[in-house]
């Protein structure tokens, strides 16, 4: 029987999202290519930092470990590395435990084109470009900030989701920035009834929902939260279209255009999902934070500017 990822929470990460590959990108940056392989067959027994996701891909694989959770979750590697260069990480990978047997070694392409064959429910990497070509082809895809330290409050793995245009699509956005503050409330009173259409997160909170059905309330080891700029009476469209998908998130936070990154430190979360380049950059500060790069806050540019 072939091996089968169905009913899985499969979530593929870059190298330099893992680990800490500050020293061989610098390499790359000033000499090239060539030195940076040299530098990292030189280097391949030197174990590499954890880098900004190692804590979260560490709770993801914990929940493998408990009995309810046992084989639900795959972590892949996706790599821009070649196999000869990507041994120093999967060396690393060895030294920490961590149980991570599959990867795509691009040889310095995007491995984004690889997110669907593996069936992978979010992609997650420090390449903004490799981000963005996930995200156009329809998957899940965030960039990873760099962060301060912060020590994980427990083992609960802790996820938090900004709303529009990541676990929704843009369309309320849209209307914000095109008409305003009073025409977005008028138009989500209007619509209150109506479920907002899919973000690109939507998949991944699913299957997160999914792990979390199989756990009693006081041994689950995953919490979700929605922490979004939306207050009330625009907070009723959120609450009926999460209903109308059949999917429990365990915290919502309508914060009226407060900060959020005192509210995520609270909350304790492992990574922070945003569309909005500066709620990720304030983020940072407490939590580790994706960027998802996707709605009418992230125009693309026109080539040449």
């Amino acid at each position: 029987m072939p091996v089968s990822f169905d009913g899985k929470l499969v979530v593929a990460i870059s190298s330099r999202a893992l680990f800490d590959l500050s020293d061989s990108h610098q390499v790359f940056e000033q000499q090239g290519l060539d030195a940076f392989q040299d530098y990292q067959v030189a280097h391949e027994d030197d174990v590499l930092a954890p880098g900004d996701a190692f804590a979260l891909v560490k709770k993801l694989l914990a929940i493998n470990e408990m009995e309810e959770g046992r084989g639900r979750v795959e972590v892949i590697l996706l790599s821009r590395n070649s196999s000869d260069t990507g041994l120093r990480v999967f060396n690393s990978i060895e030294h920490y435990g961590l149980p991570i047997t599959r990867a795509a070694f691009a040889g310095g392409e995007s491995p984004h084109r690889y997110v669907p064959a593996f069936g992978a429910h979010v992609f997650l990497s420090t390449h903004a470009e490799d981000v963005r070509r996930a995200l156009d082809a329809g998957f899940a895809a965030a960039t990873i900030l760099s962060r301060g330290s912060l020590d994980p409050t427990d083992s609960v793995l802790r996820i938090a989701f900004d709303g529009d245009a990541v676990l929704f699509s843009d369309e309320s956005e849209q209307v914000f920035q095109s008409d305003g503050l009073e025409a977005f409330a008028a138009n989500e009173k209007s619509a209150a009834r109506q479920p907002l259409s899919d973000g690109p997160f939507r998949g991944f909170l699913e299957a997160l929902h999914q792990i979390q059905r199989e756990f009693t309330p006081d041994r689950c080891p995953i919490r979700t939260a929605l922490v979004t700029a939306r207050s009330a009476p625009a907070h009723e469209r959120v609450v009926r279209t999460l209903r109308s998908w059949g999917i429990r998130i365990d915290e919502s936070l309508f914060l009226g255009g407060l900060p959020k990154g005192e509210f995520l430190r609270a909350f304790g979360a492992d990574v922070f999902f945003d569309d909005q380049q500066g709620h990720c950059e304030s983020a940072s500060r407490h939590v580790a934070a994706g960027h998802v790069p996707h709605g009418i806050s992230n125009p693309r540019r026109e080539s040449g500017q």
